[in-house]
């Protein structure tokens, strides 16, 4: 075919046959052509591949139950949490303008049934109420993480309020602000699991000392404060690890 190169040449000193591509002899150096010819590209020949164009992995949304303990939550807000810790902070507002005493839970309670659902959100003292906001905070938040929101609301109106109702039906205390119970019941609720996961030899994810200390802590404040009621401490306590064990049947506490 014309214009086709040939298949070989034939170097003029060493006659050794040499692609016609080359300019010198492998064998013997003798220059053959000054440039090697141009390649002619036509129909049906091979052409050179375009370069590959790396793909750019995506990340989709987390879906529901794709990992195992981790909900699929497209904000990933604790929104109840973050309700509860709100609602108590405004509630330490509130008592600069009112007397305790018109607030707390106490004998008169039967007289004032509200009182039931809004003491647990009143703490006159500041330190008291730190060490009660922050396990709430934590563990609301990751129970809320792991399992929704309406667990923690259970668990903030059964450890919680339910405590104090408790402790006033007991009648142990005179006066009783504050949400002890659902600080130890969520905290329960939460490390239950990995504290069996852990005499199981299995891995957990959880700080099991930190959360010691935060017990002990919350455990401590009937101790050094007349506003933590000891009986709604240890009922709400009680009532988050039964919690605690009803959530070892579930799917997301299994893993």
């Amino acid at each position: 075919m014309a214009g086709t190169p040939d298949l070989f040449v034939v170097c003029k000193k060493c006659g050794s046959e040499v692609s016609p591509y080359i300019t010198e002899c492998p064998y013997c150096g003798t220059r053959l052509r000054k440039r090697a010819p141009k390649i002619d590209r036509r129909a049906g020949e091979a052409t050179p591949r375009a370069p590959r164009r790396a793909v750019r992995p995506t990340l989709t949304p987390l879906r529901k139950d794709e990992i195992p303990g981790i909900r699929g939550d497209p904000t990933g807000r604790p929104n109840v949490t973050i309700l509860l810790l709100a609602l108590s902070l405004f509630g330490f507002l509130i008592l600069a303008f009112i007397p305790d005493g018109d607030i707390a839970l106490n004998a008169l309670a039967s007289e004032h049934p509200w009182r039931y659902a809004t003491v647990a959100f009143f703490y006159p003292n500041g330190w008291y109420q730190l060490a009660i906001l922050l396990p709430i905070g934590i563990y609301g938040w990751r129970l809320e993480q792991r399992h929704g929101p309406l667990l923690v609301l259970a668990l903030f109106a059964a450890c919680g309020v339910g405590g104090d109702a408790i402790a006033n039906v007991v009648g142990s205390d005179s006066l009783i602000f504050g949400a002890p119970g659902a600080a130890l019941g969520m905290l329960a609720a939460w490390a239950l699991p990995d504290v069996l996961r852990a005499r199981r030899g299995d891995e957990h994810d959880g700080d099991l000392l930190g959360t010691l200390v935060l017990a002990v802590v919350v455990a401590v404040m009937p101790a050094v404060t007349y506003e933590a009621s000891a009986v709604a401490t240890f009922s709400g306590g009680a009532i988050g690890a039964l919690a605690g064990a009803m959530l070892l049947r579930t799917a997301a506490a299994r893993h």
